[in-house]
């Protein structure tokens, strides 16, 4: 602050400085003005010598106004641009500390207090587009968290907590959905989605657009969509586990789709689904599927059960 005070005390003394010689010139040019126009024309009115004389001190002293609200809205604008940035900064800041407490809060014991903090991210993320993918990534780290997926699991929490974290993993990935661009919006951010390990259950993302999509050794169980979907960048469903059923019908994969190792226990729909890159089922298991208009760009070693 010392140093914007010192520059405009400068800028203020300068001003001062500047208007005795604008003053003299005028009176100099009134002068020098009127007896020239004396001096040439003898016979000539005084008034209009005095006139003519006065005009053109007159513009010295106009020229030096302009000059002056020239510098006074210099000045203005530099204050404006100033304040902006302090506003912008005092924006990142809170914004930051938003993003730190939420986080810390994903960590608390109590469900209620969990999906506040998730839809304070989420929030975030809508307001200022640059934590979007940030927000992303923590929502799917928080669903790779242990989680019982059926009865013959090893159980680590009581019914009644399976119930409720089963609500809280449910936000997560209704957050997730809300913040991924439509399928039909032109030139979207291409957001990554890295769902290793993670437990799902009715995840829908259908009718998205997303880059990566990474589902290695995930678990979904229950009916989870992928139809209808642009994905931009790789599909990774290696190892992964459905125990219920699969959709991705008229969904476009444009790079690679690798379903190695997959092991589908129920019905899976890949109707008119486009694979524009190289695509993969080795060791895949598959009870039921539908891939009927199914298009492949690069040829693709299907498993027994895609070619009945």
């Amino acid at each position: 602050m010392r140093f914007l005070w010192g520059n405009g005390e400068r800028k203020h003394r300068r001003q001062k400085n500047l208007l005795l010689p604008t003053v003299l010139g005028s009176l100099g040019a009134f002068a020098l003005v009127g007896g020239l126009l004396l001096l040439v024309d003898p016979g000539a009115p005084k008034h209009e010598a005095i006139k003519t004389g006065g005009l053109a001190g007159g513009a010295i002293v106009a020229l030096y106004a302009l000059w002056l609200n020239d510098r006074r809205r210099r000045v203005e604008e530099a204050r404006q641009d100033l304040e902006s940035q302090r506003i912008d900064h005092d924006g990142s800041r809170v914004a930051d500390e938003r993003f730190a407490r939420a986080v810390e809060l994903l960590g608390h014991d109590a469900a209620q207090v969990r999906v506040g903090a998730m839809h304070a991210l989420a929030g975030l993320a809508k307001s200022r587009t640059e934590y979007t993918q940030t927000v992303l990534d923590i929502l799917c780290a928080y669903l790779r968290r242990p989680f019982k997926r059926n009865d013959d699991d090893e159980d680590p929490y009581s019914e009644e907590q399976n119930e409720i974290e089963l609500e809280v993993r449910l936000t997560s990935q209704r957050l997730i959905e809300d913040l991924l661009p439509r399928a039909e919006e032109k030139d979207p951010v291409h957001y990554d989605l890295n769902l290793t390990k993670a437990h799902l259950h009715y995840m829908d993302l259908s009718y998205r657009q997303v880059g990566d999509l990474v589902l290695r050794v995930a678990h979904l169980n229950e009916s989870n969509a992928f139809h209808h979907m642009v994905i931009h960048g790789n599909v990774y469903f290696t190892e992964a586990e459905v125990n219920g059923r699969f959709y991705m019908h008229h969904t476009e994969c444009r790079r690679k789709a690798w379903f190695s190792r997959f092991r589908a226990r129920g019905l899976a729909v890949f109707t008119d689904t486009k694979f524009l890159g190289e695509t993969k089922f080795k060791d895949s298991e598959w009870a039921d599927v539908k891939a009927d208009g199914c298009t492949f760009a690069v040829e693709a070693e299907l498993p027994e059960a895609w070619r009945n």
